[in-house]
């Protein structure tokens, strides 16, 4: 496989084959081995059209540690700021010989089109496009959460999710963060619980591989994990909800519903958080929360991606 733009692209060994290659790669960096030589002579380019703090800077440790040369390229401070296209931008890389491009772009199907239209023959890895996917978000959250849940339980390397069941609570309508991991969760086995109000629910949610809930009190005592999402007012052009305090109020996750789930759930975010909107500053901080292990484990997780992709193996 030459690209990863959606978790379509990916079956379940082939995602099996990416958590297990990151858990090899952190075992790794426990022994020591701050940079691998895998990628050396490979350039891997940043393309990003869209603020980002996490990916882009998770996505450019990850390839330095492989020891590939980096580029990142942010759109405010290029020549698409004066109006380049994203095709004479991809004709540009081409021409530099890049081997992969991270793209980030506030239009959904930016990356496919990258991808399939034979302006670059890099690959292509979606970082996040418009309100589409976000698939190695969803690669590092399945991680953590078979970190957190599965390892302790004694289950073979390489065992998915199967019987997990995994709440997605808040504005699933303009998350592509929700949509790669319904659909990535449901491959690896586990039972995804969509939460929210329904003004933040895509139409036709009813046929995605998930439940639907509209309350999210009565969820809470059944869920190994609970993911709580931003709010995305920045991509909202109306009223979705009364007010952020009744919002917080009917949809947060603050502590006494973080006293509801049972004793082994956890609690993870995709950042960047709203604290006291979706999620308490004391429950973003307790020992439930596995946040800041995401962000530790993107890092692992992107170099897997870069390995496989980039590095001459293939997740075929």
């Amino acid at each position: 496989m030459k690209h990863l733009v959606s978790i379509a692209d990916l079956s379940r060994d082939d995602a099996i084959k990416i958590l297990d290659t990151a858990e090899r790669l952190d075992a790794l960096t426990e022994q020591g081995a701050k940079k691998l030589p895998t990628l050396r002579g490979r350039t891997v380019v940043n393309l990003f059209y869209e603020d980002s703090t996490r990916t882009r800077l998770s996505f450019e440790l990850a390839a330095k540690r492989l020891s590939a040369d980096v580029i990142t390229f942010s759109a405010k401070g290029s020549s698409v700021s004066k109006g380049e296209s994203l095709k004479d931008t991809a004709l540009t890389l081409q021409a530099m010989g890049a081997d992969a491009v991270v793209v980030r772009h506030n239009a959904s199907g930016a990356a496919h089109q990258l991808a399939h239209t034979g302006w670059i023959d890099a690959g292509i890895i979606n970082a996040g496009d418009g309100t589409h996917e976000h698939p190695t978000q969803a690669l590092l959250d399945a991680y953590t959460l078979r970190d957190a849940l599965t390892k302790d339980r004694g289950e073979a390397l390489g065992a998915g999710l199967d019987g997990i069941t995994v709440g997605i609570v808040g504005d699933v309508l303009h998350s592509r963060v929700a949509r790669s991991n319904i659909r990535l969760l449901h491959k690896l086995g586990a039972h995804v619980v969509v939460i929210g109000p329904p003004t933040l629910m895509p139409v036709g949610i009813d046929k995605w591989p998930c439940e639907v809930r509209y309350d999210i009190d009565g969820a809470l005592p059944s869920l190994d994990a609970i993911m709580m999402l931003r709010v995305q007012q920045e991509r909202m052009n109306g009223s979705f909800f009364p007010s952020s305090e009744e919002y917080s109020r009917m949809f947060g996750l603050n502590r006494s519903r973080a006293a509801r789930l049972p004793q082994h759930a956890i609690v993870l975010h995709p950042g960047p958080m709203n604290r006291g909107m979706e999620i308490t500053a004391e429950v973003a901080d307790s020992h439930r929360s596995v946040i800041t292990q995401q962000v530790a484990n993107g890092v692992t997780v992107r170099m897997a991606v870069l390995y496989l992709l980039v590095g001459g193996d293939s997740v075929d």
